[in-house]
């Protein structure tokens, strides 16, 4: 049994590997009981006192690999066998990368959690989904970057040559992907200066649509005949967008035109007519009604109303219920609508009347 125990298997003996082996299992086994006992308290200590900061740290917590635990464990039983002091440096940089992984690994989980409860609580709106994606993104990256290179520094790594040749190389990326990077900063000023959110009715150019998604790159329109728009968020910027769902009332301009044949007192009565048709109206508030002039077959009328809702179809029922009272009311004062008309005169036979040019017969003699 002894002489068992004796045997070397790369350069230890087996009863150095058993002592090693009985070092990994006990820190590898008191991690974990560290760990589940740390997310039990804190399990119940946010169950008395429900906080979302007790929610994150748990959900942080869990993500921890138990791959992690092993090899934190394996390289500190290491530490136990009479190793020289190269592969003592060796191990304590590996222990560092694990370290590092991990804490990277937490702080990334927490930044996807973050995200997703920053978008959740706004209803399933997404009002800031492109802000809060574009930061988790930028986040994420500052982090696994900090990793690496506190990595590589640990390791004797000149970290700052490498971060000058990574800017050299940064700067020919961006010129090769200038167009990606162009509509990922312009995703960003959409959620900053939040032009329009998701569930808004726009309209440039000659799209008009709701929005559906902003995404990093492209934003998707549902245009009003079905069909999805998708743009780029560059290219929409550079246009003069309208938002007609931040409108909180809408002004509206009509004319109509009644016939040369009505009586003066009558024209002076049609704007109170054109008042009280809008004033009925429990969302419309009136402004100005005038007889703006004489055309060429007809007296012209100017009317001015708000609409105190941005709806189109509530706009589209009160002009509608306008035009039906003015129809009703114009024709019970005996008042005909006019329309485009030309009046010809036609002169009699008698005074018609012939002219000849007088010609001069002598220059042909």
């Amino acid at each position: 049994m002894n002489s068992w125990l004796q045997y070397k298997f790369l350069s230890f003996t087996m009863n150095e590997w058993l002592y090693t082996l009985f070092i990994f299992m006990f820190a590898y086994g008191g991690l974990l009981i560290v760990w589940k006992f740390a997310i039990s308290k804190i399990s119940n200590f946010t169950a008395r006192n429900p906080t979302k900061l007790g929610d994150l740290v748990i959900e942080v917590m869990r993500s921890t690999h138990q791959l992690t635990f092993a090899l934190f464990s394996v390289l500190f039983a290491m530490h136990f066998l009479e190793l020289n002091s190269r592969w003592i440096t060796r191990l304590d940089y590996l222990s560092f990368l694990v370290i590092g992984i991990q804490v990277a690994i937490w702080l990334s989980k927490g930044i996807t959690l973050w995200a997703r409860a920053k978008v959740v609580a706004i209803d399933g709106a997404a009002e800031n989904a492109v802000l809060t994606t574009m930061l988790s993104w930028i986040f994420k990256t500052i982090v696994w970057s900090i990793a690496l290179l506190s990595i590589l520094a640990n390791t004797g790594v000149n970290i700052t040559a490498f971060v000058a040749s990574l800017g050299v190389g940064g700067v020919a990326v961006a010129l090769a992907v200038q167009n990606i990077l162009s509509d990922l900063f312009a995703s960003l000023a959409i959620g900053l200066d939040k032009p329009f959110v998701i569930g808004d009715f726009i309209i440039f150019g000659n799209v008009l649509g709701t929005v559906e998604r902003v995404g990093l790159k492209t934003t998707h329109i549902r245009s009003l005949s079905g069909e999805q728009i998708v743009c780029g968020n560059t290219e929409l910027l550079k246009n003069t967008i309208h938002n007609y769902k931040r409108m909180a009332e809408r002004r509206v301009v009509f004319e109509f035109r009644v016939t040369y044949e009505t009586k003066a007192e009558v024209v002076r009565k049609i704007p109170e007519v054109v008042k009280h048709a809008i004033t009925a109206q429990s969302k419309a508030r009136f402004d100005r009604a005038h007889f703006k002039g004489f055309g060429l077959s007809s007296l012209e009328f100017e009317v001015v109303y708000y609409v105190l809702d941005s709806s189109y179809n509530v706009y589209m029922d009160i002009q509608q219920a306008i035009n039906l009272y003015l129809m009703e009311e114009l024709e019970a004062m005996k008042v005909s609508f006019a329309f485009p008309t030309m009046t010809l005169n036609f002169a009699k036979d008698s005074d018609l009347k012939v002219v000849m040019p007088e010609v001069d017969v002598a220059k042909y003699h």
